[in-house]
This record gives C-alpha cells, sequence and structure tokens, in this order.
C-alpha cells in the first residue's frame, strides 16, 4: 500500500462534465474528500468499499476547516492508501488544491492533479455566452470577488478599466461594490448575466446590464452558488435550447435502455 493523494477536478455541477481520468480516480480510490459544489452523483464511480467524506462548506458552514482538511488527507492515505480529493470545478482556480498537494509531499505521500472543467469557462458556454470573441472581446480575466479577508479583490477595478470580459466567482455578497466599480468607469450600460447552479438541473440566469443586474437578481431570487459575467459577449449570447433539449431527450432514452 502506497500512501498517495489524487486531486481531482469534478467539473462545474453537470455530471458528465467529467474526464476520464477523474473516473479512474474516483474508482481506484479508498478514501474520496468531497465538496460541496461537487455533483453526489459522481460518488458512483467509487468503489463500495471506498469511504466518503463530505468535507464542504454549506451556507457559510464548514464541514472541516482546511487545516483539518490537510490532516485528514495525510491520516487517510497513511492508514488507507489512495485519497481523492474530489474538488467542484478545476482544483487549481480558487480551488486550494495546489495548498492540499504541497501539504501531502511535506508527509512523503504520492501526489498527483486531474485537471476539471472550470465553472468560469463552461457555466457560461452552457448559456451559450463565448468569453471571447471577434469584434467583442479578445481576452477574459476570471476573478475572486471575495479576498481571504472577505473583502472584494482589488483585481475587479483594474478589470472594469479593460475592455476584456470579467468573469466574477464568487462575488454575489459583493455584487452592489462590482456595480458601483464598473458605474464609476462609465459602464452603466455594459451587459451583464448572473448564472446560478450553472450546468445543473436547477440553473437559474439573469441578464441585464450594470444598472439594472441588482433589481434582477432581486427579481429572479439569484444567490450563491453563481458566477457573474460582464461585457459584450453577453450579447452575443447564441440559443442553444433546441440543441440541449435534443441532447437531454437523447440522454433520457439511452438511461431508459440501461434500465
Amino acid at each position: 500500500m502506497t500512501p498517495r493523494l489524487t486531486v481531482v477536478g469534478a467539473g462545474p455541477g453537470d455530471a458528465d462534465l467529467i474526464t476520464l481520468k477523474a473516473i479512474k480516480a474516483i474508482k481506484s480510490a479508498d478514501v474520496i474528500l468531497f465538496d460541496a459544489l461537487v455533483n453526489e452523483e459522481l460518488l458512483q464511480y467509487a468503489s463500495r468499499k471506498a469511504e466518503k467524506i463530505f468535507v464542504g462548506k454549506r451556507k457559510g458552514c464548514y464541514a472541516y476547516q482546511q487545516s483539518q482538511i490537510n490532516d485528514l488527507i495525510v491520516e487517510r492515505a497513511l492508514r488507507c492508501g489512495h485519497v481523492v480529493r474530489l474538488k467542484g470545478g478545476d482544483p487549481f482556480i480558487f480551488g486550494r488544491g495546489a495548498e492540499e498537494l504541497e501539504y501531502a509531499k511535506d508527509y512523503a505521500i504520492e501526489v498527483a492533479v486531474v485537471p476539471g472543467i472550470s465553472s468560469a469557462a463552461a457555466v457560461p458556454a452552457y448559456q451559450g455566452i463565448p468569453l471571447t470573441k471577434r469584434n467583442a472581446s479578445e481576452s477574459f480575466w476570471v476573478i475572486t470577488g471575495t479576498t481571504k479577508s472577505h473583502k472584494i479583490s482589488r483585481d475587479i477595478a483594474l478589470a472594469a478599466k479593460s475592455t476584456a470580459t470579467v468573469v466574477i466567482l464568487m462575488g454575489m455578497s459583493k455584487l452592489s461594490e462590482i456595480v458601483q466599480i464598473f458605474e464609476n468607469e462609465g459602464k452603466s450600460e455594459t451587459a451583464v448575466a448572473v448564472i446560478q447552479n450553472g450546468t445543473r438541473i436547477n440553473e437559474k440566469v439573469g441578464v441585464g446590464t450594470i444598472n439594472t443586474i441588482e433589481e434582477i437578481v432581486e427579481k429572479k431570487e439569484l444567490s450563491n452558488p453563481a458566477i457573474i459575467i460582464i461585457g459584450e459577449v453577453v450579447n452575443q449570447r447564441v440559443d442553444l435550447t433546441d440543441i440541449y433539449t435534443k441532447a437531454d431527450l437523447a440522454l433520457l432514452n439511452s438511461r431508459k435502455e440501461i434500465a
């Protein structure tokens, strides 16, 4: 038995948006530590003998603090073997995956990472919003809305000065401040989309402009987990309804055939 840790990106929420390499890691796990944003359907790939431990955060309540998760990784790896740390999206994009790998390495535990599809790219795509498009946006920023000190990121003010698409994760509690920053740059009419539970069945979307988005969010009762997309590309949204309807029906029929 070799103690090892694999930090795995579980994707943005849709259980089908998981890589083959991630599934192989889950299947080989002796212990799985999973977060709140992970679709629990993915746990069906695990061995029946695998221990599954929820270590996420819901509505500000932590099942474990980060230091406790680090210790749990080491303890289970040394005692059980292969630990899979299953994290929403991509573990290296605001996921603290690198910290956990470094901590495990200090205890001579073998480490590996399996990248995941980030919500920063996948959630807008599922709504037909291209982060870049010719004549609309040449680049994009991905920024955390709330820093470790619970303050708004300074990078948002820098991004607001650019012509780039701005994607803000963990920013709903700072929405009023974000709106003010963009208004100060004369961008009150800039398009905005707020997408809650992106790529999941219970996905909710609000689309407006900087000067209307707060009202829309309140009206549609949008809240975390959600991402905010700001930029002209929101107006370039492609209607994917027919494509997804056909894909969902095909998937449903295939599952019925298997059953």
